[in-house]
C-alpha cells in the first residue's frame, strides 16, 4: 500500500497555487455524480475537498455539503464558491456528533492514513452510509506516449516510474480497496469507471502538470528542463493533445 500520506511536503504542496489548481484540474463526469446520488443522500462530507471542484457539483444537485480541507489556501478558493469548509485532516477532524449519508473523497484518499481514515469514515457515516473515493486518471494519446515517456526517462526518471500522468494508478485504487476490506466497518467495496476525453493545448497541459505534486516537487532546473522538452514535443505534433481519461470510483457502505 502506498505511503504517500506520510509525505506531508507533497500532500501540502497544492495550496501554493490554489487558483491554478482550480482553473486547470479537470472536473468529473455527470455519470459519476449520478451514481453517487442514486439513492438520494442529502448530507455529504467532502474529505480533502481542495478548491471544491467535486463539492460544487454535489451542491448543485441539492446536497448539503460540508468540506474538510487541511490547507487554508485551498479552502479559501472553495469558500469563495460559497462552500462550507472546515480546516482539518480527516484523521484529526472532530465530528462533534454530526453524521453524513455520503463521504466523498475526490483525488485525495491517497493523502489519508488508510487505516485511521477508513475507521473515521465508518464512525461519521450513518447506518448504510457510503464511502466513495474517486480519481481522474488521464493518459496522453498513444501516438505521443512513447515520445513523452522517453523525455521523462531522460530528464526525470523517478517520475517515469511512478507518475499517474504516465498511467501509474494501481496503488491508489488498491490502497482504498484494501483499507475498506480490512476495516471491518464496511461491506464489500464496489468499483466502477467512466471514460471520457479532454483536449489540451501544450501550454494548458504544462500548467496541469504543475498542479501535480510529483512535478511541483522536482528541483527547479530539472522541472524547467522537463516542461520545456514536453512542450516542444507537443508543439511538434500540432500543439494540442487529446487526453483519454478514466474516472475510477471505489465505494462501500457501512454495515447497518
Amino acid at each position: 500500500m502506498s505511503a504517500l500520506h506520510a509525505d506531508r511536503a507533497r500532500a501540502e504542496s497544492f495550496g501554493a497555487d490554489a487558483s491554478r489548481y482550480d482553473r486547470v484540474r479537470p472536473s468529473y463526469p455527470a455519470a459519476l455524480i449520478d451514481e453517487l446520488l442514486a439513492d438520494g443522500p442529502a448530507t455529504v462530507l467532502d474529505v480533502g475537498c481542495g478548491t471544491g471542484i467535486a463539492a460544487a457539483l454535489l451542491r448543485e444537485r441539492g446536497c448539503d455539503v460540508l468540506g474538510i480541507e487541511p490547507d487554508e489556501r485551498m479552502a479559501r478558493v472553495a469558500r469563495g464558491k460559497g462552500l462550507d469548509v472546515e480546516i482539518a485532516s480527516l484523521e484529526g477532524w472532530q465530528a462533534r456528533g454530526r453524521r453524513f449519508e455520503l463521504l466523498a473523497c475526490a483525488q485525495a484518499w491517497h493523502w489519508i492514513d488508510p487505516q485511521i481514515g477508513t475507521a473515521k469514515a465508518a464512525e461519521v457515516l450513518s447506518g448504510g452510509g457510503r464511502l466513495a473515493a474517486f480519481w481522474n486518471f488521464g493518459a496522453p494519446p498513444p501516438a505521443l506516449s512513447a515520445t513523452l515517456e522517453h523525455i521523462y526517462e531522460r530528464i526525470a526518471p523517478e517520475l517515469a516510474r511512478q507518475s499517474v500522468l504516465l498511467g501509474h494508478t494501481e496503488d491508489r485504487l488498491r490502497g482504498v480497496t484494501l483499507a475498506i476490506e480490512q476495516s471491518g466497518g464496511f461491506g464489500p467495496p464496489q468499483a466502477r469507471k467512466w471514460s471520457w476525453s479532454r483536449k489540451y493545448t501544450s501550454a494548458l497541459w504544462l500548467e496541469l502538470l504543475l498542479t501535480h505534486s510529483d512535478h511541483k516537487m522536482l528541483p527547479a532546473a530539472e522541472r524547467d528542463s522537463l516542461l520545456e522538452a514536453l512542450g516542444a514535443a507537443i508543439d511538434a505534433v500540432g500543439g494540442t493533445l487529446e487526453v483519454s481519461y478514466e474516472t475510477h470510483l471505489v465505494s462501500a457502505r457501512t454495515l447497518a
